[in-house]
This record gives C-alpha cells, sequence and structure tokens, in this order.
C-alpha cells in the first residue's frame, strides 16, 4: 500500500498540508510550499501547480476529457499527477457532501494502486475510469459554480473545554464553519492532535461512509503529496456535519454512550496498545464472538482483549474476518432491494458486505495510523459495527452457510491444475454465477496455487465493470486484507472478492470502452 505506513509519517503529512490551510496561500506562496495562480478570488482554494490540471478535470466537457486526458500523459503528464489532480478537484466541488462525489474521491487511490499492478500499456484504463466518473459528476453538480471548499481561517481554542471535544461539539450542533475552523487552529497547534482530534468526530457513529472516507484520504496521501493532507481532512468535517441532519435513533448514537464507557472499564486509556501475539485458533475464535453476538458484546470483546494486551493486528484481523463472513452468506438482494444495475441475488454495490468489509478495513487502518487511544475506539468501534451489521440490515446470517457450500466441491474437485481452475472460474463470473466462482477459487487457494493470477483475473473485471461505485475500493480492501491476513484465512477474501466479481459482471463502466479505445488495449 502506497499511503504512510506509520503514524508519525502519516501526521507530517497532514502537519504539512494543514500549515498551508492555516496561513493561506499567499503566505505559503511565499514560503515556497505552494504558489497560487494570478487572479484567484480572495477566499478560492487554489492548488498551486496543480491548479491547471484541476481545472481541466472540473472544466472539461466529459464527452472530450479522456481523449483531453490521453494528450497529456502522452506530453509527459503521470497517473499520479492525474489522480492527484482528480482528487482535489473532486475535493474542492464537493466537500465530502455529494453522494456519487465522495464515493467517486474514495475510489481514486484504490484505482491508483490497481494501475501498479497492470502492465504498463494497461496501467492508465482503471484510472481513466474513476477520472470519467469523476469529471461527469462535477459537471452533474454545476461544475465550478457550485464549489464547497473555500480557505478557511483559523478559530479561537479556548483553555476549556479541550479542543477534540471543541471540534466534536462544533460537529454536533451542525455548525460547520466552527469545525473548519478548529480544525484549523488545531493545526497550527499540533498535526498530531489535529488529526486524532477529527478522528473523534468521526467516531460518535459507525455509518459507512463517515468511516470510510477518512481513511481513504489517508490512503490517497502517498499520492497526491504532503501539501494537500488538510484539504482532503476536511471533507470528512464536513461529511461528519451534514451527517448529523439525518433521522436519529438511539441505535445510531450508541457508540457515543458506549465506547467512553468502555474506554473507562477497561482502563485503556491510560496505556499504550500492546503486542501480545495471537494463534490462529484465538483469532478465528474472537471473529466468531465478533460476528454473532451484540454490537455491544462484540464491542465488549475487542475492549478485553485489548486491556489483555493482545496486538491491535490480530484484533483488526478477527474484525475484518467477521465482515468477511457477510460477504459469504449474503443471500443477495431481495426483490425489496433491487434496483437498477443491482438485480435480485446480487451482492456488489453497497450490499451488507462490501459496506461491512469496507469498514472493517477502513477501522483497521485507522487504528494502525492513529493515537493510543484512537487505535483502541477504532478496534472498538470495528466490532461493533460488523456485528450491528449482521443484525441490523436484514437477513439471518447465523444460520445462513457461507460460500462455498460442501456440495459444489463434488462438481469441481476434478479440477487440480492452475490454468483449468481459472478459465472455469472466467466462465463462471461472465454466467454471473456468485456461487461457483466462489468454490472454484477457494479450490484453487487450497491447493496451494500462486495467488497472483487469480488477482490477474479478479482485477481485469475490478476495471472493466461498473459495480456501482464499489469496484475499485472492494478490489483494494480485498487484496489489503489478503497481504495482511495470516496464511490460514487469507484466501477468504478473494473468495469473497470473486463472489463479487460474479455478481457485478455485466455492467460495463461509463467510458471504459471509449478508453480502451484511445490507449489501444484490446
Amino acid at each position: 500500500m502506497n499511503a504512510p505506513h506509520t503514524r508519525r509519517e502519516f501526521l507530517a503529512d497532514v502537519g504539512r498540508g494543514m500549515l498551508i490551510a492555516t496561513v493561506g496561500f499567499e503566505t505559503a506562496s511565499g514560503l515556497g510550499l505552494s504558489p497560487a495562480l494570478a487572479g484567484e478570488a480572495a477566499d478560492e482554494l487554489s492548488f498551486g501547480p496543480l491548479e491547471p490540471l484541476v481545472r481541466l478535470m472540473q472544466e472539461t466537457p466529459v464527452n472530450r476529457l479522456l481523449p483531453a486526458l490521453t494528450e497529456r500523459l502522452h506530453a509527459g503528464a503521470d497517473l499520479r499527477q492525474l489522480v492527484a489532480a482528480a482528487a482535489l478537484a473532486n475535493a474542492r466541488t464537493f466537500g465530502g457532501e455529494d453522494y456519487v462525489g465522495f464515493h467517486t474521491m474514495m475510489a481514486l487511490a484504490p484505482a491508483f494502486h490497481m494501475a501498479q499492478e497492470l502492465p504498463r500499456e494497461s496501467q492508465a484504463l482503471p484510472v481513466f475510469k474513476v477520472l470519467y466518473r469523476n469529471t461527469n459528476r462535477i459537471q452533474e453538480q454545476g461544475g465550478r459554480s457550485g464549489e464547497v471548499l473555500h480557505l478557511v481561517k483559523p478559530g479561537p481554542l479556548p483553555a476549556a473545554p479541550p479542543a477534540a471535544e471543541l471540534l466534536r461539539e462544533a460537529v454536533r450542533q451542525k455548525d460547520v464553519n466552527a469545525a473548519e475552523q478548529t480544525l484549523a487552529a488545531l493545526a497550527q497547534h499540533s498535526a498530531e492532535d489535529a488529526f486524532n482530534c477529527l478522528l473523534l468526530a468521526v467516531q460518535d457513529n459507525t455509518e459507512v461512509h463517515r468511516v470510510v472516507l477518512p481513511y481513504r484520504a489517508c490512503d490517497m496521501l502517498g499520492i497526491i503529496g504532503q501539501e494537500q493532507a488538510h484539504t482532503l481532512l476536511r471533507q470528512s468535517v464536513r461529511y461528519c456535519v451534514k451527517a448529523e441532519s439525518w433521522p436519529r435513533t438511539y441505535a445510531s448514537d450508541e457508540p457515543r454512550v458506549l465506547l467512553p464507557k468502555l474506554l473507562d472499564e477497561h482502563k485503556l486509556l491510560a496505556r499504550p496498545p500492546g503486542d501480545r501475539a495471537a494463534e490462529d485458533k484465538w483469532v478465528e475464535e474472537l471473529c466468531e464472538t465478533i460476528f454473532k453476538s451484540s454490537p455491544t458484546q462484540a464491542a465488549s470483546a475487542a475492549a478485553a482483549a485489548l486491556a489483555e494486551g493482545i496486538s491491535p493486528a490480530a484484533i483488526g484481523e478477527a474484525i475484518t474476518l467477521a465482515a468477511n463472513q457477510l460477504v459469504l452468506r449474503d443471500l443477495g438482494r431481495t426483490p425489496r432491494d433491487e434496483s437498477p444495475g443491482k438485480p435480485l441475488g446480487s451482492v456488489h454495490g453497497d450490499s451488507i458486505g462490501v459496506h461491512a468489509s469496507d469498514s472493517a478495513n477502513a477501522w483497521r487502518n485507522l487504528a494502525r495510523v492513529s493515537n493510543s487511544r484512537n487505535c483502541f475506539a477504532s478496534l472498538i468501534l470495528g466490532a461493533y459495527q460488523v456485528a450491528h451489521d449482521r443484525a441490523a440490515r436484514g437477513g439471518d446470517f447465523l444460520n445462513w452457510q457461507p460460500l462455498p457450500y460442501g456440495w459444489q466441491f463434488e462438481q469441481i474437485k476434478k479440477f487440480t491444475d492452475a490454468g483449468e481452475l481459472l478459465r472455469e472460474t472466467d466462465d463462471a463470473i461472465r454466467g454471473n454465477l456468485q456461487a461457483r466462482a466462489s468454490a472454484l477459487v477457494h479450490r484453487y487457494g487450497e491447493l496451494g496455487h500462486a495467488p497472483r493470477p487469480v488477482f490477474d483475473l479478479l482485477l481485469r473485471y475490478a476495471v472493466s465493470e461498473d459495480g456501482s461505485l464499489h469496484a475499485e475500493k472492494f478490489y483494494r480492501t480485498c487484496s489489503e486484507e489478503f497481504a495482511a491476513a495470516r496464511p490460514a484465512y487469507r484466501w477468504r477474501y478473494l473468495v469473497a472478492l470473486a463472489r463479487v466479481t460474479a455478481s457485478e459482471y455485466g455492467r460495463p463502466a461509463p467510458g471504459i470502452a471509449e478508453a480502451r479505445s484511445l490507449l489501444k488495449i484490446s
């Protein structure tokens, strides 16, 4: 993964970006941080040398975008620059407040990482796919005329209450100006405080996009450059403020009461994360506990494990394995849930399992880059959210059996050759045979074949298919979890990815055919 690998590196990135936000682009330009273009409005958010490319992403008619980007590539621009400009155009236009907009932002880093797994001549394809979606949505929403993000000035930070509570209270009061000014003020004082205070506001609720958005901003930092970190993090502030206006229930507010209670009960605020290793059996047992428990019980189990000094990595793995079960057990969309692009029985897009897996992946990674308090909080809430998703979104997951089913092995046990298994998997995907695709990938893995050819097969369709806004993120989630997991369990993620791939096949992404033609990819 190209995002910062340590909390220190991530917070250094955040700090540089926030400095620009707090001193303004004129001063930053004088310091050599981000030269502004002439003729900009006083409050206009500008992106220095990237500004012309950012404007191209916002202003070019979508039917001329891909030819223009192809010309830029031929003239020497690289994919990193294109992705960075698209992310900034997205942030400035939507500020984390548009559904398709923030989904597109969250797909940019995964698309860039996917590109690195492809042959050189094909690397632009997944990026062009998401850039097309990005500009199309920007223009649907009025282009530059409706930009959300502008320069922000830091506000005052009183001695009391603590800054973290001040930011969280501004979010709870739906005061976007106060929240943004508080974040900017915190950045002047300490980048670490600013980032971790933002996570406190995020942790008020475990709604999937509230959780995934800050992690995908983190993931972008290795691509977009250090000086733009604050622009990305502001999107989470604004998303959280907007989310406070949604209908409220006890369940949606429960984390606000439960989390501080568990942190206090297990005395987690007075200790650093532990480093006790966990055996495979222990991870499997915690996974089962989280999956089968109520949300409160699952959160308590994670808190108890943290108090015992078990390493966050082992607890995070149990959480992501529990979320993975929601993909493997799901019976698919019911007649009530189907919609265009998401037919009866499908599990791609915003399905229970895909959302839960992306959330668990985000919580695990946020735990990795945050301070001790937020490391604990992320894992406690990660366990809570998996159990909540299993219980609250419908379905009899405790009784439904995970794929692959035993009877399927009788049909495929004759296949042992890696090439033959891959061809059969490809046929199953093209036939939308979710269960068979899952069984074939499971068979491939249990025979000890190399994983890369399976990734290559599934990557092809993560690029070509629409996936209802989730193809790139879910591919990245599964590839990250496969890389982080212990050998005993890692193939579960590829089995789940095979299922989702078979579900989404048959609905090519808008712009993908044009991109193939321009890039001369057959």
